[in-house]
């Protein structure tokens, strides 16, 4: 007498009766073997998203702290440009001769850093030109890194672009 013979005599099971309990155990031991694996795989696309987390934060924080000094750079523009206006009620009230106090920008900006005031600096930019120069930017993902795609923008010439490309360092 073999092995299963005694085993379906002490169960008082059929050999077609004990075959098919093997198979659904053999089903059951598989699927708790299944189971361990996509649970060791859950574990670690949990440790990756928590790692990309992470980054995300340190990320977060590395901007924060770009914008508390792009925001103190504006503070310190406005706070330039209010003295400079008060200086021009000061020094002349007449309106029609303002235009002529206006001082000419010689420097370069950063155009990807710059904000509306710093833009109106340079000559041929007026409110309107700047917040599309701003908008344009954004469009763009706060990033340009080609002044051909200033021409894009409308208002904007070959003529204007040569007086941009003085003007602006796309860093």
């Amino acid at each position: 007498m073999n092995f299963l013979e005694k085993l379906a005599i002490r169960l008082s099971l059929t050999r077609a009766e004990i075959y098919m309990v093997s198979i659904l155990m053999g089903f059951l031991v598989l699927g708790v073997i299944m189971k361990n694996i996509y649970s060791v795989e859950n574990a670690d696309l949990l440790i990756k998203k928590a790692e990309t987390t992470r980054y995300r934060e340190t990320e977060v924080d590395s901007l924060i702290q770009l914008a508390t000094v792009e925001q103190a750079t504006v503070k310190e523009d406005m706070l330039q440009e209010v003295a400079a206006e008060e200086k021009e009620k000061t020094i002349e009230k007449k309106p029609k001769h303002r235009s002529l106090l206006k001082k000419v920008f010689a420097g370069t900006i950063s155009f990807n850093k710059a904000s509306n005031m710093q833009l109106q600096k340079i000559p041929g930019i007026g409110p309107v030109m700047a917040g599309r120069l701003i908008t344009f930017r954004t469009e763009k993902g706060g990033k340009v890194e080609q002044f051909q795609d200033f021409l894009e923008v409308k208002g904007i010439s070959n003529k204007k672009l040569e007086v941009l490309k003085q003007h602006f360092t796309l860093e």
